[in-house]
């Protein structure tokens, strides 16, 4: 039976048989079980977590011993190279090698804070389909409402995440804070079908990766303002996106609240209209210079740290840099979800800039910029580099770069990298024996 909601499946994995009444009735019930299941936002994330791990598991290669080492390794070396590159210590306390399925797992939480603000929108014109005089009234079916919205939602994000977890390459792969803190992860099956298509040994593209990772953990880890600035950005953008109130109540027509395979025929691309008032213009601006200066760092000293050192390194860096700015199909798949495009679009202008900066201020006082956001480039200052890189040496005069790794020495006891990753909901799902990790030496 394929003709199921989301391609969803009973659990372990299993396909339900239309001519078995038992399989049936387990799965209809636990497909209702999970719309009607209480929850505390606009998302069933239970059935987005469900789903995603349903989907992926059929092609999921298990991590190896090997794997662990290989990782362990790659994120060992590409931390030794980076060290005269950049003034920020490492940021990893942990290394992983995850499946797909590990990768969804601890992804989670911060999807959740992605994801709520926008399909709250989505819930609540839902459940404006009914007149509000008549709300009191028809209580439960408000309450309805929200939770088929919740499911739809959580459904289709599911199959969203499925899909990007047969893409990713690390915990950082697409330029935000996703993963569990300090812990940096590969997915080594993904790594392995990416060297393939590149045509580049599959050791040199580990590395690649992981010098790309342990890029993105200095700065997670060690710019304290940073993680909370980029989410604030998709929160602030996603507060402004206006839902298509036409296409809701289409959906909302579809829907069989006694069939729930009616599931299957819903698709919610659409539903987020683009809006051009200053105000989301704005936002959109700060959201995509974040993310591009992000990026755009991380690309330049990447290419500082493999210059002369890997054979490929040119090919590489130029194959990087298209995917991150033209994104894979999957990364379209949740554009389209979700109305946010989570690719740095002005990546090279922001690398050239942090360039200009090297080259003028030098390591440290390039890297000082991170001490506070209101000392970043704008994306105007994207057009001339070289000229904000000597107007922004006033403003750094004064600055002991001592203060970013204030806090940054282990405590007595912590220095080495082991450990399992610390999942960011508190929930302690980062004890996990799941994520078999892999330490390396400080």
């Amino acid at each position: 039976m394929t003709d199921i909601p989301f391609g969803f499946s009973l659990p372990g994995g299993g396909v339900p048989d239309p001519n078995n009444p038992q399989q049936m009735a387990q799965f209809i019930a636990q497909l209702q079980r999970l719309f009607t299941a209480p929850g505390s936002g606009p998302v069933n994330w239970e059935l987005a977590q469900q789903i995603a791990v349903t989907q992926v598991r059929g092609d999921d290669p298990a991590t190896t011993g090997r794997d662990q080492d290989a990782v362990a390794d790659a994120l060992r070396l590409a931390d030794l190279w980076l060290e005269p590159v950049t003034g920020l210590p490492s940021g990893i306390r942990t290394t992983v090698a995850w499946t797909r399925q590990e990768w969804v797992k601890f992804t989670l939480p911060v999807w959740q804070k992605l994801c709520d603000p926008v399909a709250g929108h989505m819930v609540d014109a839902m459940t404006s389909l009914v007149p509000e005089q008549l709300r009191g009234q028809l209580g439960p079916m408000t309450s309805m409402m929200s939770t088929v919205g919740g499911a739809l939602f959580g459904g289709q994000l599911g199959q969203a995440l499925a899909s990007l977890a047969g893409e990713v390459l690390a915990s950082s792969d697409i330029g935000l804070p996703l993963g569990p803190s300090a812990t940096a992860a590969l997915l080594p099956a993904n790594v392995r079908a990416y060297s393939q298509g590149l045509e580049i040994d599959e050791e040199e593209v580990r590395l690649y990766v992981a010098l790309r990772e342990a890029a993105h953990q200095r700065l997670f880890e060690h710019v304290p303002w940073l993680k909370s600035h980029i989410l604030a950005a998709v929160e602030t953008y996603a507060g402004g996106i206006k839902v298509n109130q036409a296409v809701v109540e289409d959906l909302f027509g579809k829907l069989d609240p006694m069939r729930p395979e009616t599931m299957q025929e819903l698709n919610i691309e659409g539903v987020f209209a683009p809006e051009d008032t200053p105000a989301q213009k704005a936002a959109l601006a700060r959201l995509e210079t974040i993310l591009a200066l992000v990026e755009g760092w991380v690309t330049h000293v990447v290419d500082q740290a493999v210059a002369n050192r890997l054979p490929n390194a040119v090919r590489l860096a130029e194959a990087f840099r298209r995917r991150r700015a033209a994104g894979g199909p999957a990364e379209e798949t949740f554009a389209t979800l979700v109305g946010l495009e989570l690719r740095p679009r002005r990546l090279r202008e922001a690398a050239a800039v942090w360039q200009a900066l090297s080259e003028v201020r030098g390591v440290e006082g390039r890297d000082a910029l991170w001490e506070h956001p209101d000392l970043l480039p704008s994306s105007d200052d994207f057009a001339d580099p070289h000229g904000f890189a000597h107007s922004a040496g006033s403003g750094l005069e004064g600055l002991d770069f001592s203060v970013l790794k204030m806090n940054d020495e282990p405590e007595e006891g912590t220095s080495g990298h082991s450990g399992s990753p610390e999942n960011n909901s508190g929930s302690g799902e980062g004890d996990d024996p799941e994520t078999r990790d892999k330490g390396t030496e400080g």
